[in-house]
């Protein structure tokens, strides 16, 4: 059974649809891209499968551990919590707080005490508090942030904070992780070094990954499948080879050789 299976998915923002009839179908550890020109729509379709938006029309459901959920017209806070994350093309971090502090408030998504606890700090709220810690330095550790925990994280250099956003959306403990455009901004090292931590996320944590992405070969080297959108419909979708080679989505590049698009 598919991880995420959206039908129909349909946006209008008064009479323009910005979103029309969009069909995917993700398998469970599957990392899956999602491309197209700046205004294809791939950004609107991330805001509703996370409830920024509510769709107009269509369905989206997520299998949660064997039990189907409609995410449509959701909070975004509820569908986080059914195991769906992202990060942003535009970095939101907090960030005049610590690089600590930053990936513990992720995973306060999750904790078990109560407010009262929490006041009396009872031992229900000692507990989790360490295990939240524990948890947090632990992903650090993983993507070698150790070192910067206590800096605060608008000191870190551009790389280390997209690091951190995706750290922060792992801290939720989600099945199914959206990445909004994760190279923006990255020069080419940066970019290598992000491939390979996509690529790490996927095996180390097990995950099923939906990626949008403009660097081409980031989404050539590690996707398996990609889809293609266009004025907001979905124009292709296949293997990357398949892809690559497909006239429409060479057109939709203005001609350019998506290899390098």
């Amino acid at each position: 059974m598919a991880i995420l299976s959206v039908s129909k998915l349909t946006k209008t923002f008064g009479g323009l649809t910005a979103v029309s009839d969009i069909n995917i179908e993700i398998e469970r550890g599957e990392l899956v891209g999602l491309i197209g020109p700046n205004g294809a729509g791939k950004t609107t379709v991330f805001n509703l499968l996370t409830g920024i938006y509510p769709p107009t029309s269509g369905h989206i459901i997520l299998n949660h551990d064997g039990n189907q959920k409609q995410l449509g017209g959701l909070r975004p806070d509820m569908i986080s919590k059914a195991g769906l994350a992202r990060t942003f093309q535009n970095i939101r971090l907090f960030r005049e707080l610590s690089v600590l502090d930053n990936v513990r408030i992720a995973m306060h998504q999750n904790i078990s005490y109560g407010l009262l606890s929490a006041f009396l700090h009872l031992p229900s709220y000692v507990r989790e508090e360490k295990r939240v810690l524990d948890e947090s330095l632990k992903l650090l550790d993983i993507f070698d942030l150790t070192s910067k925990q206590d800096e605060m994280a608008n000191n870190l250099p551009y790389g280390e904070q997209r690091r951190l956003e995706i750290i922060r959306a792992l801290a939720t403990n989600p099945e199914l992780l959206l990445l909004d455009e994760p190279a923006a901004g990255m020069n080419p090292a940066e970019t290598a070094q992000l491939t390979s931590t996509i690529a790490q996320i996927r095996e180390q944590f097990g995950l099923t990954i939906l990626l949008i992405e403009h660097d081409m070969s980031v989404v050539m080297t590690i996707c398996e499948r990609i889809y293609v959108m266009d004025y907001g419909k979905l124009i292709a979708h296949g293997t990357p080879n398949e892809i690559k080679s497909n006239p429409r989505v060479i057109e939709a590049y203005l001609g350019e050789d998506v290899n390098n698009a």
